[in-house]
This record gives C-alpha cells, structure tokens and sequence, in this order.
C-alpha cells in the first residue's frame, strides 16, 4: 500500500433535505467529507427521478469541494456536456446503459477533454470485466454495493471484491485507478470496503440519520476503511470468527 494513501468519504446527497441545501453544503463540510456525490436519476434507466444538471451547477456554486456526478440516465452520451458545465472533478455513467459501445466511449473521452475524470459504474450482477475494454479511457471505476435506484439499502458484501480486481487488473496493466464504492457504506461496512481496496466510500444516509453526528461517522468510516485495507480481506474474514465467537461468551 502506498505510503501517502488515504481513504476519502463522498457524501451522497441523495437523503438529504432539498430545501436547504446550502446548510446541507456547509455541514458536509464542517463534517470533513472530502467530496460530494451527486445520484442523477431519469426515472428509465433506473425507477427513480432526482435531479438534473442545473442543480449540479448549483452544487458547484455552494462549495469547492470536489463534485463526483453518478448518472445513472438511459443515453448518458446524449446528456455528458450539460453536466459538465458543472465544472465536476468526476463524470461516471453506468456501463450497463442502453447506448452502443462507441457512444459510451465517445462521452468517456468528452468527460476528459473537458478537464474532468472518467468513470464507469457496474452494478452487483454485472462482471467487472465488462469494463476492461474502455480501460484506456478510465480514471474512476465505481462498484455499486446496492441496486442503483434509491439510497438506504444494505451493503451487498458479494459485490466488494469487484474492487480488489478491478485494482489489480488495472495495476497489472499498467494503470492507477480510483476505485468507488457506492451503497450501504457506513461505520459497520466500511472495513469491509477498505479490505475490498475502496478508494472513496460513498456514504450517504448514515450522514443524514436524525441525532448522527456527522463528522463521526466520516472520521470512523475512514478509520475502519484504512484498517480494513491495512488488514486486506483474508485477515478480515480470519477475524470475524473470532469476533463471533467473543459476543456469544458476552
């Protein structure tokens, strides 16, 4: 692991109260997030509607945090340019979007000339060899651990190794890539999700949750993230019986 590595927590904003986002903003901030998620939703490509690219643009007039935008759209070719004029650090789609190959290569490379990076997002029953034939054109790759659609679902464990692969196969291809985990991270999964190499935990309701101090949840998410990956899965998973077995003689 290198030595300056340091996981980053996203927060996603998609529980958060709409009619106060510049207090949203600041408490995020106060709260040591290192970046905003943004879940854009149409309502096809996924049976939930949010936002669009004027409230991005919004985001980015509220705070410099770096803005990472999840289109989670049908076409994301037709629509990458207007939310790139949100000036966002990321732009990542899904690669199970109904669009031909060389369009969804066509906004991977729009996204880069435009100064920002690239991502591809896979959903738990999607292999993440389906997006070894745009790794050229990456610099995020995003591992759903819930169906994408609506926040506040569990962590669906069976999908994090998908990071330690995507890691190793772009490392052994001489690639460095973010990797993203996005769904049901919070203080209970987000060793799982360092062990499984997470990069940046996209944490959203954990954030959100009546009498939750915020800025406790992101320091212990990134403490259990950076131990989980210190750790790495096999000694995780050698400790869990253990663990089991201690509450059970409490």
């Amino acid at each position: 692991m290198n030595d300056d590595w340091r996981p980053q927590v996203a927060a996603s904003i998609l529980t958060a109260d709409f009619g106060h986002l510049d207090r949203v903003v600041h408490k995020l901030e106060r709260a040591g997030v290192d970046r905003l998620h943004l879940d854009v939703m149409d309502g096809h490509f996924v049976p939930n509607l949010t936002f669009g690219a004027d409230i991005c643009a919004a985001f980015r007039r509220l705070t410099r945090l770096p803005l990472d935008i999840h289109l989670m759209i049908d076409e994301p070719s037709r629509w990458v340019d207007r939310f790139l004029d949100a000036k966002p650090q990321t732009v990542t789609f899904h690669v199970e979007a109904p669009e031909p190959d060389a369009a969804k290569r066509d906004a991977l490379e729009r996204i880069r000339e435009r100064g920002a990076g690239a991502g591809l997002a896979v959903s738990p029953g999607t292999p993440i060899s389906e997006l070894y034939a745009y790794a050229d054109a990456l610099d995020v790759v995003m591992v759903m651990t819930v169906e994408p659609g609506f926040g506040g679902q569990r962590f669906i464990a069976a999908a994090a190794p998908k990071m330690a692969t995507a890691a190793e196969w772009f490392r052994a291809h001489g690639r460095t890539i973010a990797v993203h985990v996005d769904g049901g991270v919070n203080r209970d999964t987000a060793q799982i999700a360092g062990a499984w190499a997470a990069d940046v935990c996209v944490v959203g309701s954990a954030l959100f949750q009546r009498g939750q101090d915020a800025a406790d949840e992101v320091r212990t998410v990134k403490a259990l993230t950076a131990d989980g990956r210190l750790r790495g899965p096999a000694a995780l998973e050698a400790s869990r019986p253990a663990a089991a077995a201690a509450t059970a003689r409490a």
